[in-house]
């Protein structure tokens, strides 16, 4: 078999140190020995100690970028389920590397802070997708934070449970997660059919017309 590419080399070896000697303990030396490689290798490759353990965050979020920028406005909410997706999809496929962040996040603060700040960023670029398509103005802004925070808590929630051991199914716990969210905000509000409007042509003037409509309107000053 032909070898790993550096950057696999390096992250396999990564995540065994990691897991045998604990985050801490484990030194940008050991894990390129691991590797078979060096020093230079790794820092040309990899910023930090820490991107080790995220090294795909800057692709998902180029992904998701052009997930949302390929759609149109009718396809707006369609778009945000399937750049969702593509982040579960990635953990899935990652499957024991996943496992292995998930053990790493929970014990070491300052992974569980890069996780937090990755989140956040994923969160923004999806807010301000909504807030776009929502129309932009300040009286959307609220609306579009709350339905990203919506859809990244939906994701978060579902990653959980897999990374967890508490569903074999995630993908399908996603589209029900997903349905829900897009629900809340997509749902007409309450009352909202109590009124319709329907639009008629008349040779009446506006005088006469209007009493009537009022009656119709269940207007109880119609008739005075």
């Amino acid at each position: 078999m032909p070898e790993k590419p550096a950057k696999d080399r390096l992250i396999d070896a990564a995540f065994a140190l990691f897991e045998e000697r604990g985050y801490d303990a484990t030194t940008v030396d050991d894990i390129t020995e691991r590797a078979g490689v060096g020093r230079t290798t790794f820092f040309r490759t990899f910023r930090s100690k820490e991107d080790v353990i995220f090294p795909d965050h800057d692709v998902l979020l180029a992904a998701i970028d052009a997930r949302l920028r390929g759609s149109t406005h009718r396809t707006a909410l369609v778009a945000v389920t399937e750049a969702a997706r593509l982040v579960l999809r990635h953990y899935l496929a990652e499957g024991e590397q996943a496992l292995a962040r998930y053990r790493l996040t929970r014990t070491v603060p300052a992974l569980r802070d890069r996780e937090i700040a990755g989140t956040q960023q994923y969160q923004r670029l999806f807010r301000e997708f909504l807030h776009n398509w929502l129309g932009g103005g300040e009286d959307t802004a609220l609306r579009a934070e709350l339905m990203a925070a919506a859809v990244v808590t939906a994701h978060n929630h579902v990653l959980r449970r897999w990374l967890r051991g508490l569903t074999g199914d995630p993908e399908t716990e996603f589209d029900t997660a997903m349905t829900g969210v897009l629900d809340l905000f997509t749902a007409a509000p309450a009352g909202a059919g109590d009124t319709s409007i329907v639009v008629v042509r008349t040779t009446k003037d506006l005088d006469t017309v209007l009493p009537e409509l009022r009656r119709l309107l269940g207007d109880p000053t119609a008739d005075r």
